[in-house]
């Protein structure tokens, strides 16, 4: 047996290519103490990712060349060294772009739920839209609750909380499909089809904004916020491949507004992570949380669909099935 892994061959200048990755061969590694050794099932394909591509400073440190792609996976216990951990357990780890790991650092989770929901609805995404929502965002009923990337993995479940907790829930997406699955699935109010849509045409106003992607949109969503509205800044993807940023150009309206603008990042709230799992878990029992997945098959497709990812392609969690 071998193991298997795609590393960081070389820094993207503008879009990502395959060519930035590197699929190699390594001998399977061995669990030291405290350790278990595991064998990875599904990846998590995440936008953040190509922030750690770059040498620009970001929140935690980016990967090296040659070094293994990070990620989130969730696999299989197949040797343990770990006193509260047994083959046959699922984990949830950090092991990356790869067919098998070891580490200190593994959760086990609930098989009642499929393992792939840890990485999606149950797992960061859902966590970043839980806390975001609620606590940057601070929603009130009847508030109108706008969020970009709407059938992603993150603007999905947004969405779906500002419905549950009271809000009207508006949508941006891009293409007629998205939008339809957005309003006729997730249950949204309204979806604005950015690719044929004005923003500020279509939207009348906005009490909280969640932003995934920045740029353009984010221009058009600060000219639409209601006064003392709340922004939650959660991604930019929009800028994550453009050698010339678009910047913010709306910027008077944040003063005009007295918006309160504010970072996300979802490690600021580890110490709740168990509060919000068990509410998007009983809203996922009871159906009033709804998810749905992209996957490619195979280690060797991850580069494909990571670069689908972050061109649109995805339609909800963007997953890779390794197992």
């Amino acid at each position: 047996m071998e193991n298997q892994r795609i590393v960081l061959a070389s820094r993207p200048q503008g879009w990502v290519t395959p060519d930035n990755f590197r699929l190699e061969k390594a001998a399977l590694p061995k669990a030291g103490d405290g350790e278990v050794l595991v064998k990875n099932l599904w990846l998590s394909l995440d936008p953040y990712m190509r922030g750690r591509m770059s040498e620009q400073k970001s929140y935690v440190k980016g990967v090296e060349i040659g070094e293994t792609m990070v990620g989130q996976t969730v696999g299989e216990v197949v040797e343990s060294k770990h006193p509260k951990l047994k083959p046959g357990d699922k984990v949830l780890t950090q092991l990356g772009w790869q067919l098998y790991g070891t580490t200190k650092e593994a959760t086990k989770v609930d098989e009642r739920a499929p393992l792939s929901y840890y990485l999606g609805v149950l797992g960061m995404p859902g966590l970043t839209a839980y806390f975001g929502l609620k606590e940057l965002g601070q929603p009130k009923p009847g508030e109108t609750v706008v969020v970009s990337a709407a059938s992603g993995a993150v603007g999905s479940v947004v969405g779906q909380l500002a419905k549950i907790w009271g809000c009207r829930a508006v949508g941006i997406a891009g293409g007629p499909q998205k939008c339809a699955y957005v309003k006729g699935e997730l249950g949204f109010d309204a979806c604005i089809d950015y690719k044929s849509q004005n923003i500020r045409d279509e939207l009348k106003e906005a009490d909280v904004y969640f932003d995934n992607v920045g740029g353009e949109i984010l221009d058009g969503v600060l000219a639409r916020m209601k006064l003392f509205g709340r922004v939650v800044v959660c991604g930019t993807i929009s800028d994550y491949n453009a050698t010339d940023p678009y910047r913010v150009r709306n910027w008077r309206a944040i003063l005009v507004n007295r918006l309160k603008v504010q970072g996300m990042i979802v490690f600021d709230w580890k110490e709740r992570y168990g509060e919000a799992l068990k509410a998007l878990a009983g809203y996922l029992q009871e159906g009033k949380l709804k998810t749905r997945e992209s996957v490619v098959e195979g280690l060797a497709n991850a580069p494909q669909g990571f670069i689908a990812l972050l061109k649109g392609g995805n339609f909800g969690k963007q997953l890779v099935k390794l197992a």
